[in-house]
């Protein structure tokens, strides 16, 4: 049941001494730009408005959602910090003898409400922004980034071994249930293991490199063997078929994730989903969208400015990005948006006339601030949880990415509007 708290309870005023009835002030900030309640119609769908329990209130919700984020807290150490804190349980209008809600009641809702409603929440706080004239679009920058799964690197030796324990549990999960309970379904999970070791005790020895590359050749066609023989005796004795996976699947239990190639030093390839952020000149995040795969960046450009125009009713003087834009066809869509001034270095190597004009101060200046998008995305990734999705799939990443957007520009805005 769809239910909210309304005001502050009046009763603390009585019981608190006049300095702690005062927020911190960005907590203020934040506080008055939730008491819009266009926040709270994006949960209405999600709720029915006679049937069901009392849910957790909005307010509440919203406002421990943005502690989350704010503070980089997991679901169980939020709901246990929040109780010694007057002003956390002020922000959250929770009174002083009440109860926190739960945390997995706080995941349940989280994942009930998925990334439909944290976009409504961004669209509402956008939409709030522009119509206070807080949002600058005459320079617009874009860049992208992965934002990594919730996995450990994938191998294929850890895959396979992964893989045999999976399908002993799933038979012995199958027997539990009453199925092919006079059957015998064989663990082959710490032959799996041992394989595994292996493998791993080879790749850091000092053997020479061929020695080590056929021993490893040796034990992943062992742990392979083991990883057949297991899905067969399964599909044999329980009646099941393998289904077909993704050649590039590299989780078991994230099967969106995808290996995500960014040629950076130290880490060539990650493991999860491609976002594209879009800011302004106050670091605003205008736009920003998470993808399965790594789709090329430049396609995803002019959509993303569409819809900034869309939101801010202004198009963008300038609109700057890094070489992976560097199309023709990309300034071509962009300009046909409006936009006066592309600043994106083109690929390849260009010709006279292209490097002239990107040697022009106006280009340079462009490009030189683009470089700040990098840092919008470093703190995204140090601040707000976009360092590792810990919800899976892509709809997951997108709820978890949305909530961390959200977080950041509620800090960004409200203090535009102070």
């Amino acid at each position: 049941m769809f239910r909210t708290l309304g005001d502050h309870p009046s009763s603390w005023e009585s019981l608190l001494p006049s300095g702690l009835l005062r927020l911190p002030e960005e907590l203020a900030r934040v506080d008055a730009l939730l008491d819009d309640p266009a926040f709270f119609a994006p949960f209405a769908p999600c709720f029915h408005p006679v049937l069901g329990r009392p849910s957790t209130p909005v307010e509440c919700y919203l406002r421990l959602m943005f502690l989350k984020y704010r503070y980089r807290l997991g679901y169980e150490s939020l709901c246990a910090e929040v109780p010694d804190s007057i002003s956390w349980r002020r922000f959250c209008r929770i009174p002083l003898g009440g109860a926190v809600p739960h945390p997995r009641a706080l995941m349940k809702l989280t994942t009930r409400c998925g990334s439909a409603a944290v976009a409504a929440l961004n669209e509402a706080l956008l939409a709030r922004a522009a119509g206070e004239k807080l949002l600058r679009t005459a320079r617009v920058r874009a860049d992208t980034t992965v934002v990594p799964a919730n996995v450990s690197y994938p191998t294929d030796s850890g895959l396979l071994a992964r893989a045999i324990g999976r399908i002993a549990a799933t038979g012995r999960r199958i027997q539990a249930a009453g199925g092919a309970t006079r059957t015998r379904v064989r663990d082959r999970s710490r032959a799996a293991g041992r394989r595994a070791h292996a493998i791993a005790a080879k790749l850091t020895s000092r053997q020479a490199a061929d020695e080590k590359r056929a021993a490893v050749a040796r034990a992943t066609g062992e742990l392979a063997g083991l990883a057949e023989r297991a899905a067969a005796e399964a599909g044999r004795r329980l009646a099941g078929a393998m289904p077909d996976g993704a050649t590039r699947r590299v989780s078991l239990h994230d099967g969106d994730a995808r290996p995500i190639a960014k040629g950076r030093l130290g880490r060539p390839v990650e493991f999860g989903y491609k976002a594209q952020v879009t800011d302004n000149d106050d670091g605003v995040v205008l736009d920003h969208a998470v993808e399965q795969g790594n789709p090329a960046d430049g396609p995803q450009l002019a959509p993303a400015i569409g819809r900034v125009i869309k939101r801010t009713g202004g198009k963008p003087r300038t609109v700057t990005a890094d070489r992976g834009y560097g199309e023709q066809s990309i300034e071509d869509d962009l300009r046909a948006l409006g936009v006066r001034h592309v600043a994106i270095p083109r690929k390849g190597r260009p010709g006279k006339a292209r490097q002239a004009a990107e040697r022009r101060p106006a280009f340079r200046r462009a490009v030189k601030w683009r470089t700040g998008s990098e840092g919008r995305i470093s703190a995204l990734k140090r601040q707000y949880g976009w360092d590792r999705t810990r919800i899976d799939g892509t709809e997951g990443a997108r709820t978890w990415t949305g909530y961390g957007i959200l977080a950041h520009n509620l800090v960004k805005i409200s203090a535009l509007a102070s």
